[in-house]
Protein backbone atom coordinates (compact mmCIF):
# COMPACT_ATOMS: atom_id res chain seq x y z
CA UNK A 1 0.00 0.00 0.00
CA UNK A 2 0.89 3.60 -1.05
CA UNK A 3 0.36 6.36 0.95
CA UNK A 4 -0.54 9.25 -1.28
CA UNK A 5 0.87 12.63 -0.25
CA UNK A 6 -1.84 15.61 1.14
CA UNK A 7 -3.25 17.88 -1.81
CA UNK A 8 -5.42 20.71 -1.00
CA UNK A 9 -5.81 24.43 -2.27
CA UNK A 10 -4.03 27.17 -0.37
CA UNK A 11 -5.86 28.94 2.37
CA UNK A 12 -4.64 32.36 4.05
CA UNK A 13 -5.25 33.94 6.82
CA UNK A 14 -2.99 35.64 9.22
CA UNK A 15 -5.40 35.39 12.61
CA UNK A 16 -7.50 33.36 14.03
CA UNK A 17 -7.25 30.79 11.62
CA UNK A 18 -7.61 27.06 12.23
CA UNK A 19 -4.83 24.75 10.79
CA UNK A 20 -4.78 24.13 6.77
CA UNK A 21 -6.22 20.55 6.59
CA UNK A 22 -4.74 18.32 4.24
CA UNK A 23 -6.37 16.20 1.93
CA UNK A 24 -5.14 13.18 1.53
CA UNK A 25 -6.34 10.07 -1.14
CA UNK A 26 -5.30 6.18 -1.87
CA UNK A 27 -4.94 7.38 -5.41
CA UNK A 28 -3.34 10.24 -6.79
CA UNK A 29 -5.58 13.47 -7.76
CA UNK A 30 -6.20 13.73 -11.06
CA UNK A 31 -4.45 16.41 -12.53
CA UNK A 32 -5.69 19.81 -12.68
CA UNK A 33 -5.90 22.85 -14.80
CA UNK A 34 -3.43 25.34 -15.00
CA UNK A 35 -4.36 28.52 -12.36
CA UNK A 36 -5.03 31.20 -13.78
CA UNK A 37 -3.14 33.61 -11.31
CA UNK A 38 0.67 34.47 -11.95
CA UNK A 39 1.64 31.44 -9.49
CA UNK A 40 0.56 28.63 -7.87
CA UNK A 41 0.25 28.50 -4.55
CA UNK A 42 0.93 25.87 -2.46
CA UNK A 43 -0.37 24.97 0.77
CA UNK A 44 0.67 26.90 3.86
CA UNK A 45 -0.70 26.44 7.14
CA UNK A 46 -2.14 30.40 8.20
CA UNK A 47 0.06 31.95 11.33
CA UNK A 48 -1.74 31.58 14.27
CA UNK A 49 -0.17 34.73 17.02
CA UNK A 50 2.13 32.97 19.43
CA UNK A 51 0.81 35.32 22.40
CA UNK A 52 -3.12 35.56 22.53
CA UNK A 53 -5.95 36.95 24.42
CA UNK A 54 -9.01 34.89 25.27
CA UNK A 55 -10.90 35.10 22.45
CA UNK A 56 -13.95 37.23 21.83
CA UNK A 57 -16.99 35.78 20.29
CA UNK A 58 -16.14 36.15 16.60
CA UNK A 59 -12.71 34.46 16.93
CA UNK A 60 -12.00 31.00 15.27
CA UNK A 61 -10.49 28.91 18.29
CA UNK A 62 -9.36 29.74 21.94
CA UNK A 63 -5.77 30.53 23.02
CA UNK A 64 -2.96 29.05 22.02
CA UNK A 65 0.20 28.34 24.20
CA UNK A 66 2.02 31.87 25.14
CA UNK A 67 5.54 32.46 23.92
CA UNK A 68 6.83 35.70 25.86
CA UNK A 69 10.26 37.55 24.47
CA UNK A 70 13.39 36.34 25.94
CA UNK A 71 14.36 38.93 28.26
CA UNK A 72 17.45 41.10 27.76
CA UNK A 73 20.89 39.59 28.84
CA UNK A 74 22.50 40.30 31.92
CA UNK A 75 19.28 42.93 33.44
CA UNK A 76 18.26 41.03 36.91
CA UNK A 77 15.16 43.40 36.99
CA UNK A 78 14.11 42.20 33.64
CA UNK A 79 14.87 38.87 34.41
CA UNK A 80 12.56 38.92 37.41
CA UNK A 81 9.71 40.52 35.38
CA UNK A 82 10.10 37.55 33.01
CA UNK A 83 10.31 34.84 35.63
CA UNK A 84 7.57 35.95 37.62
CA UNK A 85 5.44 36.21 34.31
CA UNK A 86 6.79 32.70 33.20
CA UNK A 87 5.60 31.43 36.63
CA UNK A 88 2.25 32.63 36.44
CA UNK A 89 2.31 35.86 38.50
CA UNK A 90 1.20 38.29 36.16
CA UNK A 91 0.01 40.95 39.02
CA UNK A 92 3.71 40.60 39.68
CA UNK A 93 5.29 40.32 36.40
CA UNK A 94 2.44 43.63 35.66
CA UNK A 95 3.70 45.62 39.04
CA UNK A 96 7.63 45.14 38.24
CA UNK A 97 7.19 45.72 34.71
CA UNK A 98 5.12 48.78 35.25
CA UNK A 99 8.22 50.36 37.22
CA UNK A 100 10.82 49.22 34.44
CA UNK A 101 8.55 50.42 31.58
CA UNK A 102 8.41 53.71 33.72
CA UNK A 103 12.03 54.17 33.37
CA UNK A 104 12.17 53.94 29.66
CA UNK A 105 12.38 49.75 29.63
CA UNK A 106 11.53 48.73 26.39
CA UNK A 107 10.95 45.33 27.21
CA UNK A 108 9.10 45.90 30.16
CA UNK A 109 7.13 47.71 28.01
CA UNK A 110 6.43 44.85 26.19
CA UNK A 111 5.51 42.56 28.55
CA UNK A 112 2.92 45.54 29.74
CA UNK A 113 1.43 44.93 25.88
CA UNK A 114 0.99 41.45 26.26
CA UNK A 115 -0.59 41.74 29.81
CA UNK A 116 -3.58 43.87 28.90
CA UNK A 117 -3.34 42.33 25.70
CA UNK A 118 -4.31 38.82 27.25
CA UNK A 119 -5.85 39.97 29.98
CA UNK A 120 -3.45 38.58 32.74
CA UNK A 121 -2.91 40.07 36.09
CA UNK A 122 -5.29 43.23 34.77
CA UNK A 123 -8.46 43.64 33.22
CA UNK A 124 -8.12 43.10 29.19
CA UNK A 125 -7.64 46.37 27.53
CA UNK A 126 -6.56 46.22 24.16
CA UNK A 127 -6.12 50.41 23.73
CA UNK A 128 -3.46 50.12 26.55
CA UNK A 129 -1.99 47.09 25.21
CA UNK A 130 -1.94 49.01 21.64
CA UNK A 131 0.12 52.25 23.34
CA UNK A 132 2.33 50.19 25.05
CA UNK A 133 3.27 47.58 22.04
CA UNK A 134 3.67 50.97 19.96
CA UNK A 135 5.88 52.42 22.79
CA UNK A 136 8.05 49.18 22.70
CA UNK A 137 8.16 49.27 19.04
CA UNK A 138 9.39 53.02 18.89
CA UNK A 139 11.98 52.30 21.17
CA UNK A 140 13.25 49.36 18.61
CA UNK A 141 12.07 46.25 19.89
CA UNK A 142 10.92 43.84 17.50
CA UNK A 143 8.61 41.22 19.63
CA UNK A 144 6.34 44.71 20.07
CA UNK A 145 6.70 45.63 16.68
CA UNK A 146 5.03 41.88 15.35
CA UNK A 147 2.77 42.00 17.87
CA UNK A 148 1.54 45.86 17.30
CA UNK A 149 1.28 44.86 13.61
CA UNK A 150 -0.87 41.65 14.61
CA UNK A 151 -3.29 43.96 16.74
CA UNK A 152 -3.19 46.56 13.01
CA UNK A 153 -4.48 43.28 11.20
CA UNK A 154 -6.96 42.61 13.54
CA UNK A 155 -8.17 46.41 14.13
CA UNK A 156 -7.69 45.89 17.26
CA UNK A 157 -6.85 48.54 20.09
CA UNK A 158 -6.59 51.14 16.64
CA UNK A 159 -9.05 51.16 13.21
CA UNK A 160 -7.14 48.03 11.06
CA UNK A 161 -4.44 49.30 8.80
CA UNK A 162 -3.07 46.62 6.86
CA UNK A 163 -0.56 48.59 5.33
CA UNK A 164 1.15 49.85 8.85
CA UNK A 165 1.36 46.07 9.79
CA UNK A 166 3.26 45.61 7.07
CA UNK A 167 5.67 48.09 7.49
CA UNK A 168 6.03 46.48 11.55
CA UNK A 169 6.53 43.05 9.77
CA UNK A 170 9.21 44.65 7.27
CA UNK A 171 11.09 46.03 10.24
CA UNK A 172 10.61 43.44 12.92
CA UNK A 173 11.68 41.23 10.14
CA UNK A 174 14.99 42.86 9.49
CA UNK A 175 15.52 42.61 13.36
CA UNK A 176 15.49 38.61 12.92
CA UNK A 177 11.71 38.19 14.16
CA UNK A 178 10.68 34.73 12.40
CA UNK A 179 7.17 35.11 13.52
CA UNK A 180 7.27 38.41 11.29
CA UNK A 181 9.07 37.34 8.39
CA UNK A 182 6.73 34.39 8.05
CA UNK A 183 3.53 36.90 7.98
CA UNK A 184 5.19 39.04 5.92
CA UNK A 185 5.47 36.11 3.36
CA UNK A 186 1.87 35.10 3.29
CA UNK A 187 1.28 38.33 2.58
CA UNK A 188 3.63 38.33 -0.75
CA UNK A 189 1.90 34.67 -1.05
CA UNK A 190 -1.53 36.10 -0.82
CA UNK A 191 -1.31 38.64 -3.09
CA UNK A 192 -3.97 40.92 -1.65
CA UNK A 193 -2.29 43.54 0.76
CA UNK A 194 1.17 43.08 -1.17
CA UNK A 195 1.53 42.69 -4.52
CA UNK A 196 2.07 39.17 -4.98
CA UNK A 197 5.71 38.04 -5.18
CA UNK A 198 6.78 33.85 -4.55
CA UNK A 199 10.45 35.06 -4.69
CA UNK A 200 10.21 37.39 -1.78
CA UNK A 201 8.02 35.25 -0.13
CA UNK A 202 10.19 32.52 -0.23
CA UNK A 203 12.70 34.21 1.02
CA UNK A 204 11.40 35.40 3.74
CA UNK A 205 10.36 31.83 4.58
CA UNK A 206 14.04 30.99 4.36
CA UNK A 207 14.55 33.75 6.96
CA UNK A 208 12.21 32.10 9.43
CA UNK A 209 12.72 28.32 8.63
CA UNK A 210 16.53 28.96 9.23
CA UNK A 211 15.45 30.84 12.93
CA UNK A 212 13.56 27.43 13.60
CA UNK A 213 10.19 28.68 12.84
CA UNK A 214 8.22 25.50 12.81
CA UNK A 215 5.13 27.01 10.39
CA UNK A 216 7.62 28.54 8.01
CA UNK A 217 9.47 25.29 7.63
CA UNK A 218 6.42 23.34 6.75
CA UNK A 219 5.03 26.33 4.43
CA UNK A 220 8.94 26.42 2.64
CA UNK A 221 8.84 22.48 2.07
CA UNK A 222 5.74 23.07 0.40
CA UNK A 223 7.37 25.57 -1.70
CA UNK A 224 9.96 23.43 -2.63
CA UNK A 225 8.08 20.49 -3.32
CA UNK A 226 6.44 22.55 -5.75
CA UNK A 227 8.69 24.78 -7.09
CA UNK A 228 7.72 27.82 -6.26
CA UNK A 229 9.73 30.62 -5.89
CA UNK A 230 12.77 28.02 -5.20
CA UNK A 231 14.02 25.03 -7.77
CA UNK A 232 11.45 21.98 -6.90
CA UNK A 233 13.55 19.94 -4.72
CA UNK A 234 12.05 16.88 -2.98
CA UNK A 235 15.08 15.93 -0.74
CA UNK A 236 15.16 19.85 0.50
CA UNK A 237 11.10 19.63 1.05
CA UNK A 238 11.33 16.41 2.84
CA UNK A 239 13.97 17.51 5.23
CA UNK A 240 12.57 21.00 6.18
CA UNK A 241 9.22 18.40 6.69
CA UNK A 242 11.30 16.61 9.51
CA UNK A 243 12.60 20.24 10.90
CA UNK A 244 8.75 21.29 11.38
CA UNK A 245 7.34 17.90 12.10
CA UNK A 246 10.69 17.98 15.27
CA UNK A 247 9.07 21.46 16.08
CA UNK A 248 5.72 20.05 16.76
CA UNK A 249 3.90 21.43 13.04
CA UNK A 250 1.33 18.17 13.10
CA UNK A 251 0.24 18.56 9.45
CA UNK A 252 4.18 18.12 9.01
CA UNK A 253 4.58 15.48 10.76
CA UNK A 254 1.76 13.92 8.60
CA UNK A 255 3.04 14.75 5.32
CA UNK A 256 6.78 13.52 6.91
CA UNK A 257 5.13 10.09 8.15
CA UNK A 258 4.35 9.90 4.55
CA UNK A 259 7.32 10.20 2.56
CA UNK A 260 9.10 8.17 5.28
CA UNK A 261 6.21 5.15 4.64
CA UNK A 262 6.64 5.85 0.97
CA UNK A 263 10.32 6.31 0.79
CA UNK A 264 10.16 9.81 -1.28
CA UNK A 265 12.93 12.46 -1.08
CA UNK A 266 14.01 9.66 2.00
CA UNK A 267 14.80 6.41 3.10
CA UNK A 268 11.87 4.09 3.16
CA UNK A 269 11.58 3.93 7.02
CA UNK A 270 7.64 2.51 7.79
CA UNK A 271 8.19 1.76 11.58
CA UNK A 272 9.28 5.72 11.80
CA UNK A 273 6.09 6.47 9.67
CA UNK A 274 3.71 4.73 11.58
CA UNK A 275 4.93 6.34 14.62
CA UNK A 276 4.64 9.21 13.77
CA UNK A 277 1.18 9.22 12.38
CA UNK A 278 0.05 7.78 16.03
CA UNK A 279 1.46 10.70 17.47
CA UNK A 280 -0.36 13.22 14.89
CA UNK A 281 -3.28 10.45 15.16
CA UNK A 282 -3.80 11.62 19.19
CA UNK A 283 -3.01 14.93 18.33
CA UNK A 284 -6.87 14.76 16.76
CA UNK A 285 -5.07 15.19 13.34
CA UNK A 286 -8.56 13.24 11.05
CA UNK A 287 -5.50 12.34 7.84
CA UNK A 288 -3.38 11.02 10.27
CA UNK A 289 -6.14 9.03 11.70
CA UNK A 290 -7.49 7.72 8.23
CA UNK A 291 -4.27 6.77 7.37
CA UNK A 292 -2.92 5.28 10.66
CA UNK A 293 -6.55 2.94 10.32
CA UNK A 294 -5.46 2.12 6.85
CA UNK A 295 -2.20 0.95 8.06
CA UNK A 296 -3.41 -0.92 11.23
CA UNK A 297 -6.23 -2.98 8.88
CA UNK A 298 -4.17 -3.72 5.84
CA UNK A 299 -1.02 -4.84 8.31
CA UNK A 300 0.97 -2.52 6.05
CA UNK A 301 3.90 -1.22 7.86
CA UNK A 302 2.62 -2.63 11.52
CA UNK A 303 1.27 -5.68 12.76
CA UNK A 304 -2.66 -5.97 11.87
CA UNK A 305 -5.03 -4.64 14.29
CA UNK A 306 -8.50 -3.99 12.43
CA UNK A 307 -9.76 -3.24 15.77
CA UNK A 308 -7.99 -0.46 16.60
CA UNK A 309 -7.30 0.77 12.92
CA UNK A 310 -11.51 0.76 12.95
CA UNK A 311 -11.76 2.53 16.19
CA UNK A 312 -9.82 5.32 14.62
CA UNK A 313 -11.74 5.51 11.24
CA UNK A 314 -14.82 6.03 13.14
CA UNK A 315 -12.77 9.06 14.63
CA UNK A 316 -11.57 10.31 11.65
CA UNK A 317 -15.16 9.71 10.22
CA UNK A 318 -16.69 12.11 12.78
CA UNK A 319 -14.41 14.86 11.94
CA UNK A 320 -15.72 14.59 8.23
CA UNK A 321 -12.89 12.24 6.50
CA UNK A 322 -14.83 9.08 5.71
CA UNK A 323 -13.48 6.60 3.61
CA UNK A 324 -15.21 3.58 1.81
CA UNK A 325 -13.14 0.84 1.80
CA UNK A 326 -12.67 1.54 5.37
CA UNK A 327 -16.46 1.40 5.79
CA UNK A 328 -16.19 -1.60 3.77
CA UNK A 329 -13.56 -3.03 6.20
CA UNK A 330 -15.64 -2.04 9.34
CA UNK A 331 -19.28 -4.09 7.69
CA UNK A 332 -17.31 -7.16 7.22
CA UNK A 333 -16.64 -7.34 11.17
CA UNK A 334 -18.59 -9.86 13.44
CA UNK A 335 -20.95 -7.96 15.16
CA UNK A 336 -18.73 -8.30 18.50
CA UNK A 337 -15.76 -6.76 16.87
CA UNK A 338 -17.75 -4.02 15.20
CA UNK A 339 -19.46 -3.27 18.96
CA UNK A 340 -15.47 -3.24 20.36
CA UNK A 341 -14.03 -0.84 17.61
CA UNK A 342 -17.31 1.71 18.54
CA UNK A 343 -16.54 1.16 21.66
CA UNK A 344 -13.45 2.30 21.61
CA UNK A 345 -13.81 5.21 19.48
CA UNK A 346 -16.92 6.45 21.83
CA UNK A 347 -14.12 6.00 24.83
CA UNK A 348 -11.52 8.10 22.69
CA UNK A 349 -13.42 11.18 21.41
CA UNK A 350 -15.36 11.11 25.19
CA UNK A 351 -11.92 11.92 26.85
CA UNK A 352 -10.67 14.55 24.43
Amino acid sequence: MKIWRPISILAISLVLATRAAAQLSLTPPALQAPATKPAAKPEVKPHTIAKKPAAPATEAKPPTATVMPTPAPGDPNVDLVYGAYQRGQYKTAFDLATARAQAGDVKAMTMLGELYANAQGVTRDDAKADDWYKRAADGGDREAMFELAMMRIAGRGAPMDKQEAVKLFASAAKLGEPKAAYNLALLYLDGQTLPQDVNRSAELLRMAADAGNPDAQYALANFYKEGTGVPKDIEASVRLLQAAALGDNVDAEVEYAIALYNGTGTPKDQAAAVALLRRAAQQNNPIAQNRLAHVLVTGQGAPMDQIEGLKWHLIAKTAGKGDLVLDEAFAQLSPEDRAKAEAAARHWLRVQ
